[in-house]
């Protein structure tokens, strides 16, 4: 059992002293090097926050590509692709210079992840030995600039769906690649409005008149600078934020690209028009090449929880500046950080970015372990979709919620361009859709509750699911995950016997992490036994399955939630003793009663907490929030945003 921290902050209590260049350090991590250097790039190019307000969008296009290109000169973006081609050969260093990247303008970081994640990604993971050699080594230097073609206007999520079509023509040994339909035009594709001079097109691949699912392919969208014959550009226009990368429409108009550009890692055409692949079920195929592109994911995630950073910091050092009324008629004026209620609003929140950037760092591992071949097999690779799929939907949603909040805890000053807000807010806000829609990504990570015990896990759409579960012996399942045998592992773990939910200290890490245990596995059984009461009432199953796709999300969230506190309880566990340790400790208990009394209802509905115990957390909060507050700077300075990018010179000073 881990040590009680009542006894560190109860009676007796001594505040700790944030050592900021030793946290720094932590979180840094193994890629403090690879963080620094991109740190110095964004200083370097810090006039782009400006010329961002001040530059048309044309001009502004411009401009993030040649930031992009120069940074690729440093050897900061091609850090995941192999040395043999100029890269650095170290996946989980392009992650982690990619997040520290997010501290900056965020059309440069998408652009960058346009370029050498989406495009670069799918050459390097979906290609063999030839488009290696005939893309990367110009790829990596940004001087061949390329789009990631997959998404379509009536199919985003629904990969499987696309129009798009490609034809093998076999008497000339080419891919005929048509667009057949405005509903099926690639659609906000960043890089096609302007600068991508290659795409890789998504499409149903067409054998001898027999389809054989999606595919990727090579194909020109631009020679010589102009749009290339058959193809057909149209910019999306200016968006919401993020107007320096320039996305735009294509149809293709039975484009011929040769043999050799099916990218043909999974699956390739003989020259004779002989379908092969190693990979026999068609389904099956198609995930394991979605898999390879789990990194974007990743990154999206991690940037999120960066830009994150950002508006707290400037949030949290504008709250230590700014005095309003004075709490006696003869005193000065508060600041806003000492109110309770502006610790309330800002506090919880520093403690669950540091949760989530611990959470990030255990995803980024398992995606360089198993990229780089050291943890490699099937079972680890659904587990890292799952994990990567929820960890991204919870970093970007809170970036959306923490910028708001941010921009609201500063007032009007955080209503001026100058003040960074306003371009956080724009810039950020299409994370929580891209790279996967959040919604449907928590279905994925249900999926993974619900059929990981199945080896053909990869086999099963949203209906196959539902059958698959429902065609359980459901006993087993519930069994699995009955409150019974959940009281009978929560005796193990706590004190007080029947009573361990009144008795356990509400700062025992072990407690925390059986509340949130319960509720994930007490939900997981709940939506098994929906979904087999709606079969064995011989109901539709994907009516079923839509009737109980509120409780489906709801235990894909409660899953991902325990393991963001299980990676912040883990790491503050494996610290030395010390001041930071006893710092993050206090952040760990805010985050983790902060989750419970969110949540309390859930809790005290299903008999787990007591009006009492939820009033007990509720002044645990609070008393912990007047702890952390001396921390408050310390604990965002540790984060290393270089001053240049905090920018809001009334704010931060």
């Amino acid at each position: 059992m881990a040590t009680d921290r009542t006894s560190t902050a109860g009676s007796g209590y001594v505040q700790p002293e944030v050592d900021v260049r030793a946290l720094t350090e932590l979180l840094d991590g193994e890629y403090a090097e690879v963080r620094d250097l991109v740190r110095t790039n964004l200083v370097a190019y810090a006039s782009v926050l400006q010329e961002a307000e001040e530059l048309g969008v044309d001009a502004f296009r411009e401009r993030v590509r040649e930031i992009v290109v120069e940074m690729a000169a440093t050897g900061q973006t091609g850090m995941g692709f192999p040395s043999g081609y100029g890269g650095g050969g170290d996946l989980g260093a392009s992650i982690a210079a990619f997040e520290t990247l997010a501290f900056g303008d965020l059309s440069v970081l998408v652009k960058v992840g346009v370029q050498f994640g989406l495009f670069g990604g799918a050459i390097l993971h979906l290609g063999t030995e030839r488009h290696h050699d005939a893309y990367l080594p110009d790829l990596i230097t940004g001087q061949l600039m390329g789009c990631f073609a997959m998404t379509e206007t009536g199919h985003g999520s629904n990969v499987q769906a696309l129009g798009t079509l490609a034809r093998y023509d076999a008497a000339r040994q080419e891919f005929v690649i048509t667009t057949h339909g405005d509903q099926a035009r690639k659609d906000y594709i960043g890089n096609a409005a302007r600068h991508a001079e290659l795409a890789v097109v998504f499409a149903q691949l067409e054998v001898g008149g027999k389809a054989k699912g999606v595919h990727a392919f090579v194909v020109p969208v631009r020679v010589g600078g102009e749009v290339a014959p058959g193809v057909r550009i149209e910019d999306d226009g200016r968006k919401m934020g993020l107007n320096g990368v320039d996305n735009g429409r294509i149809w293709f108009d039975g484009v011929r690209v040769p043999r050799e550009a099916l990218l043909n890692r999974f699956a390739d055409v003989t020259a004779e028009g002989v379908y092969t692949s190693p990979i026999e079920n068609p389904d099956r195929r198609f995930f394991t090449m979605l898999g390879t592109l789990v990194q974007g994911r990743v990154s999206v995630g991690g940037a999120g929880v960066n830009a994150a950073k950002v508006a707290l910091t400037i949030a949290t050092k504008y709250a230590v500046r700014r005095r309003q009324f004075p709490a006696t008629p003869d005193a000065e004026e508060q600041l806003l950080l000492d109110y309770g209620l502006h610790q309330r609003r800002l506090l919880p929140l520093i403690a669950r970015t540091y949760a989530l950037h611990f959470a990030q760092d255990v995803v980024r591992t398992q995606l360089h372990e198993i990229f780089s071949g050291i943890e490699d097999d099937a079972d680890a690779r659904r587990r890292l979709e799952a994990r990567a799929a929820g960890t991204k939907a919870l970093a970007t949603w809170h970036a959306t919620r923490v910028i708001q909040e941010c921009r609201e805890a500063c007032g009007g000053a955080g209503y001026l361009t100058v003040n960074r807000f306003a371009a956080l807010k724009a810039d950020s806000d299409i994370f929580t859709t891209f790279e996967g829609d959040n919604h449907v990504l928590l279905q994925l990570v249900a999926k993974g509750l619900l059929t990981h015990y199945a080896s053909e896990f990869e086999d099963l759409d949203q209906l196959g699911m539902v059958r698959f579960v429902t065609s359980l012996a459901v006993e087993t399942v519930i069994e699995r995950t009955s409150a019974h045998k959940l009281l009978e592992r929560v005796r193990d773990l706590l004190p007080g016997g029947d009573e361990w939910d009144q008795e356990a200290g509400l700062l025992d890490s072990e407690y925390q992490l059986a509340m949130v245990r319960y509720r994930e596995e007490h939900m997981l059984a709940g939506v098994v036994r929906r979904l087999k009461r709606g079969i064995d009432q011989k109901r539709d199953p994907g009516v079923v399955f839509s009737q109980v796709q509120d409780h489906v999300i709801a235990v894909a969230h409660a899953h991902v939630e325990r393991l963001v506190l299980e990676a912040f309880v883990d790491k503050v566990r494996a610290l030395p003793d010390g001041d930071n340790k006893v710092a993050l400790g206090l952040l760990c208990d805010l985050h983790a009663l902060s989750t419970i009394e969110a949540d309390r209802a859930w809790f005290m509905e299903h008999g787990r907490l007591t009006v009492q115990r939820s009033k007990a957390i509720t002044r645990e909060v609070n008393d912990l929030c007047r702890k952390v507050r001396p921390l408050a700077v310390g604990l965002v300075d540790a984060w290393g945003i270089p001053a240049e990018m905090l920018r809001s010179p009334d704010l931060v000073g």
